[in-house]
């Protein structure tokens, strides 16, 4: 039996795409969920910096504030 691994190449736009399904969700809530909309918009302008760029060590930093997003 092989272990599936998932490269960060892989994990990263996966949690680019989940974050922004959850953006409309806060917009939603108004003025209380816009703070946290800020956040997200942020850590995926980052990420998308980080990638375009190609700095691995600030991909991986995106990549664990992504999932911080609930």
């Amino acid at each position: 039996m092989t272990a599936s691994t998932e490269t960060l190449a892989d994990a990263l736009p996966k949690e680019q795409a989940r974050v922004r399904a959850l953006i409309p969700l806060y917009e939603e809530i108004g003025p209380p969920g816009a703070f946290a909309v800020a956040c997200m918009r942020r850590a995926l302008e980052t990420a998308a910096i980080a990638t375009a760029q190609g700095d691995v060590t600030r991909m991986i930093r995106a990549y664990n504030d992504l999932k911080g997003h609930k």
